[in-house]
């Protein structure tokens, strides 16, 4: 019985102190750069699993008196990861989201619309959802939507000019579009846009560099707003993306399930999140620069495409609110596939824009959710 119990302590004493070891390496991914240091990003993206051991050593630790002192080293990782957690998990339960805009307040609605899902569901055979999506903005009564992955087109017997139907239909007159990627005969437009009901002063285009034909992102814009008598530059972009496709979901699939083929399958799916991982620290330190520059009050939204403990959210967010995390509570999911962790769709503001609330949607008709915050105008 004794030796059963001394084993039971030494493994419970090197388990904590992996856990631990590992749950650090991960919150230090948030300040390493990833194109140097990108195995440290592949551990920020179980941060959440390795929280929940450091949690569960520290409680287990408390009740068994041998192994009591060692529930402090859990303690001690916990305050020392405080910044990752923070940014990982909102504490606000109590914060209900009022249909009615506040009075002197900016809504911002921010989407990843999957181009209103008319090129997934439709090859399926079904119908699209563009109908109930461009109803539930119509709903919001947001005062400036940003929507990435956004498509129109210029022919309007198509059917597809989405952004005449936003400027008539639901009453957005002005509008910037990146046009990341076009057919010449003006078929086919798609980017990240802004639409809104005030009027713009300025714009802003940054387009970031392409290494290749691989490259899966849409470029950094902002417009200057004039709300009243406030002027607000708004930032919207969509970073590099993973290019995941069908084959790499099923990879994943055998991971979870410890397949035969696991070895094939995670070098495939590390190759895909290294080269992403790469791109998107450079486009954040990209991205930090013109939000440094900005002449007004400003805030940034859009798809980054990281996790809030990654390098890229630190980099970009720099002092700076995160809508969710001040008014929302729990992890707030933005992307619906792989994990119920993955928090990738942001609101940042500048501290002179106080957040007054913030919620998240969970809706079936894209693989992004919306998010829409109001924030005090100065």
């Amino acid at each position: 019985m004794a030796t059963i119990r001394k084993f039971s302590r030494r493994l419970f004493i090197i388990t904590n102190i992996v856990a631990v070891i590992l749950f650090l390496l991960a919150c230090a991914n948030a300040l390493l750069h990833p194109g140097r240091w990108w195995l440290f990003s592949l551990l920020g993206l179980v941060f959440p699993l390795l929280l929940l051991l450091v949690l569960v050593f520290f409680i287990l630790g408390l009740f068994f008196p041998s192994c009591r002192r060692w529930s402090l080293v859990s303690l001690a990782a916990l305050i020392l990861g405080w910044p990752n957690i923070h940014s990982f998990w909102a504490f606000h339960p109590g914060n209900k989201f009022q249909s009615a805009k506040p009075p002197h307040t900016l809504r911002i609605l921010t989407w990843n619309i999957r181009s209103f899902d008319d090129y997934i569901t439709k090859k399926r055979g079904a119908s699209g959802h563009k109908p109930q999506m461009l109803e539930f903005m119509r709903g919001q009564n947001a005062d400036v939507i940003c929507l990435q992955e956004f498509y129109t087109s210029r022919k309007s017997q198509s059917g597809d000019d989405n952004l005449t139907y936003m400027r008539d239909q639901l009453h957005y007159p002005y509008s910037y579009f990146s046009r990341d990627y076009a057919r010449p005969d003006g078929s086919y437009e798609s980017g990240v846009i802004i639409f809104s009901r005030y009027p713009f002063a300025d714009s802003l285009l940054m387009r970031y560099p392409k290494e290749d034909k691989l490259t899966a992102q849409e470029s950094l814009i902002a417009a200057d707003v004039l709300a009243g008598k406030d002027t607000v530059r708004i930032f919207t972009t969509h970073l590099q993306s993973v290019l995941f496709k069908s084959k790499d979901f099923h990879d994943i699939e055998i991971i979870k399930n410890v397949d035969d083929s696991i070895l094939m399958a995670s070098r495939s799916i590390a190759k895909k999140l290294r080269y992403a991982f790469r791109l998107r620290g450079n486009q954040a330190e990209q991205v930090r620069a013109e939000l440094d520059k900005s002449p007004h009050p400003a805030l940034i939204c859009g798809d980054f495409n990281d996790v809030p403990n990654s390098y890229t959210y630190f980099t970009i967010r720099d002092g700076w609110q995160d809508a969710y995390i001040k008014k929302g509570f729990g992890i707030g999911r933005t992307y619906v596939h792989i994990s119920p962790t993955l928090r990738i769709d942001y609101i940042l503001a500048d501290p002179r824009l106080p957040v007054v609330q913030c919620r998240k949607f969970s809706l079936p008709w894209s693989d992004h959710n919306p998010v829409i915050a109001d924030l005090q105008l100065p």
